[in-house]
């Protein structure tokens, strides 16, 4: 029996990894011809170095898709770039692995990155309400907890990825029935964000991503940025809908550019005339020594993607943390390559 299993198993696997290189590429494929329209078609010469680049270093040409993004983007083929694929499939199962699962634990993960002014009010896990204190709620206890600190709740499911599973509730639409059908997840106060983002937009929270790694001597570095704003009406941002602008993360600057979903550009925001390029994001050095400063704390998860914002009061406020796929393709493709002095590349060897 044992050899039939392994094999089945085989089988599974493989099946998986085609299905995921297969929408990865797909996704590259569309996102290069939309680049290529702005930028022009990509060289033969440089889809040739992307081609060989991504069978001498990373083992399989099945990773040059995401190449011919960035070069096309850049207009001139760089060593170091890591392919959105290779990082999903190679160096996050690597690095993170099932630790990287903990910072979708909201109740877990906020005491361990000591978060000091937490947006948590209380969570729902495995058919309890609990405090940030982990006292257990009665439903009755829950509703005063929540609506004690704030008028406008935010309700989070776990895992909750690309503005999915987000719910805003106040005191007359509440429901307890409705978050135990929901499943899992965190209350978090309602943030009122800093002027300089609600310029941008007015209907939702702005986001800023700040991707961070733990090296091999456990030193946090910082090494991508973007501002990511949501569209007119929207409640949150929402990965299918938001636009970009990337971040200097040297001294906080906005880029000149943003750019949508369909990775089409503009130096002007819809319906906004407001000049965005060369804004510098305020308290940014503070929210980069707060990065540093919870990430340090659980080192083991080596790469991590911050969504974070400042409100109006000018303090730092971690939204969310994703220690899973994050994707790395815009700052690949805009800033990149940003990770090469950590060696991914080598992960495939081993």
């Amino acid at each position: 029996m044992r050899p039939a299993i392994n094999t089945a198993k085989r089988i599974i696997e493989n099946s998986k990894f085609y299905v995921y290189h297969k929408e990865q590429n797909k996704g590259a494929k569309k996102f290069l011809k939309n680049i290529e329209q702005e930028k022009g078609k990509l060289s033969d010469v440089n889809k040739k170095l992307c081609l060989e680049y991504s069978y001498d270093i990373f083992g399989s040409k099945i990773y040059a898709p995401w190449l011919f993004v960035y070069c096309a983007y850049s207009r001139v083929f760089k060593e170091g770039w890591i392919p959105d694929n290779y990082y999903g499939s190679v160096v996050v199962p690597a690095i993170n692995g099932e630790y990287g699962q903990i910072c979708n634990r909201n109740a877990v993960i906020s005491k361990l990155i000591v978060e000091f002014d937490s947006l948590d009010i209380c969570y729902y896990a495995n058919n309890l309400f609990i405090d940030t204190n982990c006292n257990v709620l009665s439903e009755s206890k829950l509703i005063k907890t929540i609506f004690s600190q704030t008028k406008k709740v935010v309700f989070k499911l776990e895992d909750s990825r690309q503005g999915k599973g987000i719910y805003f509730f106040d005191k007359n639409s509440f429901d307890v029935n409705v978050i135990k059908q929901l499943g899992n997840g965190v209350f978090q106060k309602y943030i009122e964000q800093h002027e300089f983002f609600s310029n941008f937009t007015k209907s939702s929270v702005a986001t800023i991503r700040i991707t961070s790694v733990s090296d091999s001597y456990g030193e946090i570095k910082i090494k991508a940025g973007y501002l990511r704003l949501g569209r007119k009406n929207e409640t949150h941002v929402k990965s299918a809908s938001a636009m970009r602008i990337a971040i200097n993360i040297e001294n906080g600057k906005l880029s000149d550019d943003v750019y949508f979903p369909n990775w089409k550009s503009s130096n002007k925001l819809p319906g906004n005339n407001i000049s965005f390029g060369g804004e510098i994001i305020p308290s940014f050095n503070k929210c980069l020594t707060e990065v540093k400063r919870m990430h340090k704390n659980i080192p083991f998860v080596r790469c991590i993607g911050w969504d974070i914002i400042v409100d109006k009061n000018d303090n730092f406020k971690l939204i969310e943390l994703n220690g899973g796929h994050n994707s790395i393709t815009f700052n690949e493709t805009l800033q990149g390559p940003c990770f090469k002095d950590l060696k991914w590349e080598n992960l495939n060897k081993k």
